[in-house]
């Protein structure tokens, strides 16, 4: 209530503020507005738009501004000079929120590069590495529905900010006592005083030619595809199609959802993983005979991708999928041509099918595995070039995210609806669909079906809800899930994971995190973690079958018993 009566009372804070707060009716809403400060986590903020210290505003963007700019002058006067790149979404608020950090950086003496329009979470990556800037920040709230908006903070080598330097940077938030004595420089002040400056015409550039570098395929093969995207309103339209058209593939892009919409109006969540965001493309896409529909999220780090079949109905695939079939399609390529690496290795995270490791096997390549959040990939390959022990191929998480070459340090949708591209060609100038390369992995690796459940559990009680699912889980840990017998737990919040046959334990190589994964003999398994940027609590499953109906009735059977273990509703998908 003090923190309350201070939004609602002093000056510092503008009228809509207090409008806003004028309008709450309910303690209970009061209360879930001011109990904390959204918290910074390692993937920055991300809440919901409006007024209060939980929620993202001007003024908490202000405040996480002003920590990260005290953190950044502990590293000297050299750090501050070297600046901080900035980009930002098409979301509500964005691109104000984007002038109020550079603003902020501004008033600490620190340099900041603003781009003047949209651009994709990965071009962010991009540009730090280009332009040398100590950190990078990116107003977004990936595929959230469109009342939230984020604030992503990336480091020097372009990748997100790892655990450690998060607590770090949260650290010195909390330090801040009065955030009424942060007041941003003006912007005419800051660009005349230099410290405001455009990011530069010809990274977009650089970024592009370093994609089309990537392409393989022959001009024939190209121009013999026919594909559809939708930018589902996002920053995505101008950087996909600029890239596919100057590889040479025909695009047709879905009209009504081409353009910056902040209200994401055609769809109820701009999430590619969700089937109904396709549903325009689908019209379209019939009359067309498109080979594959690709779709990206608002900040276009997230791919997702439908594939005709032979019979021409369209199948969504999974993210354990898309990136099952790039990495059969990078590894098999390069060995054709005789450019992989003795020590190549292939990255996935901890969430993500173990589908690939017969693949990885076959082709003398190391699959490791990180925590879940692409920061980790990230983290392996600046690992990989101070050690020189691995060259990295391709790094993936299950949540549709991709990554083939090392000049961007996170997912990038750009990147991967190129590599989409090349894999859709290469396989239909050999009279193949992308559903048959699948389900020739699927002839060799096993039959595999993934799916996640995300139980959003809102608010102070929704935070003590998780608590509890996940002691009981570790107090009662389960045995068997749809009755398969469980061979492994692995417990990350305390390092040590149990063979259950045996009782023996070992040490797990990750670090420490809330996270449970219950492994079966077969490689599938079932994971359950609170998500580290949304009120959520995720369930993963993985589950191998004979055939693809096999696996479905499998994965609906552990599905079904994981959820009523745990007093979840029961959600079964087609």
């Amino acid at each position: 209530m003090k923190l309350y009566r201070l939004w609602l009372e002093d000056p510092y804070f503008d009228e809509t503020i207090r409008q806003e707060l004028v309008s709450i009716g309910e303690r209970k809403e009061i209360e879930d507005r001011f109990y904390r400060y959204l918290e910074f986590g390692t993937g920055g903020l991300r809440g919901l738009i409006g007024a209060g210290t939980n929620r993202i505003n001007r003024y908490t963007v202000r405040h996480a501004t002003q920590g990260l700019s005290n953190y950044i002058h502990s590293f000297g006067p050299a750090a501050a000079a070297r600046g901080v790149v900035i980009a930002y979404d098409s979301r509500q608020c964005s691109r104000e929120f984007a002038l109020e950090a550079a603003l902020t950086l501004n008033t600490n003496g620190i340099l900041a590069y603003l781009w003047d329009s949209l651009r994709p979470t990965p071009m962010l990556s991009f540009a730090v590495r280009e332009l040398g800037t100590i950190a990078g920040i990116v107003i977004t709230a990936s595929h959230n529905p469109p009342e939230y908006n984020g604030y992503k903070v990336y480091w020097e080598d372009g990748g997100q900010i790892p655990p450690e330097r998060a607590a770090a940077i949260q650290a010195a938030i909390r330090a801040i006592e009065d955030i009424t004595k942060i007041h941003p420089m003006p912007e005419e002040e800051a660009r005349a005083k230099g410290f405001l400056k455009p990011v530069p015409p010809e990274i977009d550039r650089k970024y592009y030619d370093r994609l089309l570098g990537l392409v393989t395929t022959t001009p024939e093969q190209r121009a013999a595809c026919r594909i559809l995207y939708t930018p589902l309103h996002g920053t995505g339209n101008i950087p996909v199609r600029t890239v596919l058209t100057e590889a040479g593939y025909p695009v047709t892009v879905v009209k009504e959802q081409e353009h910056p919409d902040p209200n994401f109006s055609t769809v109820k969540c701009p999430n590619p993983e969700e089937p109904e965001v396709f549903q325009l493309a689908l019209r379209i896409a019939a009359e067309e005979q498109s080979d594959v529909i690709l779709a990206t999220d608002p900040d276009a780090d997230r791919l997702g991708v439908m594939v005709r079949d032979r019979n021409g109905n369209y199948r969504l695939l999974n993210g354990n999928q898309v990136g099952a079939i790039l990495v059969d399609f990078i590894l098999s390529t390069r060995k054709a041509k005789g450019t992989l690496p003795p020590n190549g290795a292939v990255i996935k995270t901890i969430a993500t099918s173990y589908m690939i490791e017969p693949l990885c096997r076959e082709y003398g390549v190391e699959l490791l595995n990180t925590h879940t959040g692409f920061k980790f990939i990230g983290d392996k390959i600046r690992e990989f070039e101070e050690t020189g022990t691995h060259t990295f191929l391709f790094g993936y998480e299950e949540s549709y995210g991709y990554l083939g070459a090392t000049f961007v340090r996170d997912k990038d949708a750009v990147m991967a609806a190129l590599l989409v591209a090349e894999a859709v060609a290469y396989h239909k100038a050999h009279g193949r669909t992308l559903y048959d390369a699948l389900q020739a992995i699927w002839a060799k690796c096993g039959c595999f079906l993934e799916d996640l459940h995300s139980v959003t559990l809102p608010g102070k009680e929704g935070q003590v809800q998780i608590a509890a699912i996940m002691e009981q889980l570790r107090r009662e840990p389960p045995t068997s899930f749809g009755g398969i017998p469980v061979a492994y737990i692995d417990d990350y919040q305390v390092g040590v994971g149990l063979e259950v046959a045996t009782g023996r334990e070992y040490p797990l190589e990750l670090g420490k995190a809330n996270v449970l994964h219950f492994r079966f003999a077969d490689r599938g398994f079932v994971m359950v973690r609170p998500s580290g940027t949304e009120p959520k609590l995720k369930i993963y499953f993985s589950v191998t079958g004979k055939n693809e109906t096999d696996a479905h009735r499998r994965l609906e059977a552990v599905k079904a018993d994981a959820l009523r273990m745990m007093n979840l509703p029961v959600v079964n998908r087609p």
